[in-house]
């Protein structure tokens, strides 16, 4: 088993990831996100796997980019094509992706967090963009993804000051979608994917494209792709099942097909 990240199965369908760097606060070497890029990509393809959960430890989810990493491998260490694939590989998943955040997400644990469609944080998270304090910026994403989570104005604020901000305040901007006690994170992470473990696997892949899509189509575009999608749905064994076990006052067995 790898020693920078712990794989279990705690429920059907249901996968969980734990970064495993707890000296470094679970700090992302090219190493980890490669590693990481292709658990994502290998869960893609099993069918098995429905939902996938993402979490770090108590102190931190992940405190971002590994300096020490960079420092050594200079420049590939953030431009290189593995690091950059490899990014482009989780942010592709096309299941369901949940994080499960306690302690710190910083920079890069933050735009690892953003690549989730949904976020669980503990009360003690804390999130932040800090590169500006060492003379950068983002660079994964999170000029982007923070102003379309959060708006422009809490944008703006985390990422030119580098300030953090607590679980309750991500919370209230629309970061997170739940604050949960510390102990019950990622417990809670996992109710929330075995839940959704139990829907049709083809409707859950259509309608994460669909919503993602919203971020970057104009709305006609949006409700075009939508009704694309929706018609692939209703024209799926699952939509089949799942209509006749309503009428039947069953739950359904969905089986992505």
């Amino acid at each position: 088993m790898s020693i920078l990240l712990i794989l279990s199965d705690p429920s059907p369908g249901v996968q969980l990831i734990t970064l495993n760097r707890p000296e470094k606060l679970n700090a992302l070497s090219v190493a980890l996100v490669t590693e990481l890029a292709a658990l994502t990509k290998a869960a893609a393809s099993e069918a098995a796997i429905r939902c996938l959960v993402l979490t770090g430890n108590d102190r931190a989810f992940s405190t971002g980019a590994d300096i020490a990493d960079q420092q050594l491998h200079g420049d590939a260490a953030v431009f290189g094509a593995a690091r950059l694939d490899a990014w482009e590989a989780i942010q592709n998943f096309p299941k369901p992706l949940i994080a499960a955040v306690n302690g710190y997400a910083l920079g890069g644990g933050n735009e690892l967090a953003m690549l989730a469609d949904i976020i669980v944080a503990g009360e003690s998270a804390q999130f932040g963009q800090p590169e500006i304090n060492i003379g950068i910026l983002p660079g994964d994403g999170g000029t982007q993804r923070l102003i379309r989570a959060v708006g422009k104005s809490a944008a703006m604020k985390m990422i030119l000051s580098g300030e953090r901000i607590n679980a309750a305040t991500a919370l209230r901007i629309g970061l997170v979608a739940e604050v949960v006690p510390p102990a019950r994170t990622v417990t809670r992470a996992l109710e929330l994917a075995a839940i959704i473990s139990t829907k049709s696997p083809v409707a859950l892949r259509l309608a994460k494209e669909a919503v993602l899509k919203a971020f970057e189509l104009p709305l006609s575009a949006g409700l075009a792709l939508e009704r694309k999608n929706l018609a692939i749905a209703f024209a799926s064994e699952d939509r089949k099942e799942g209509m006749a076990a309503f009428l039947e006052r069953r739950q359904p067995r969905f089986r992505g097909e």
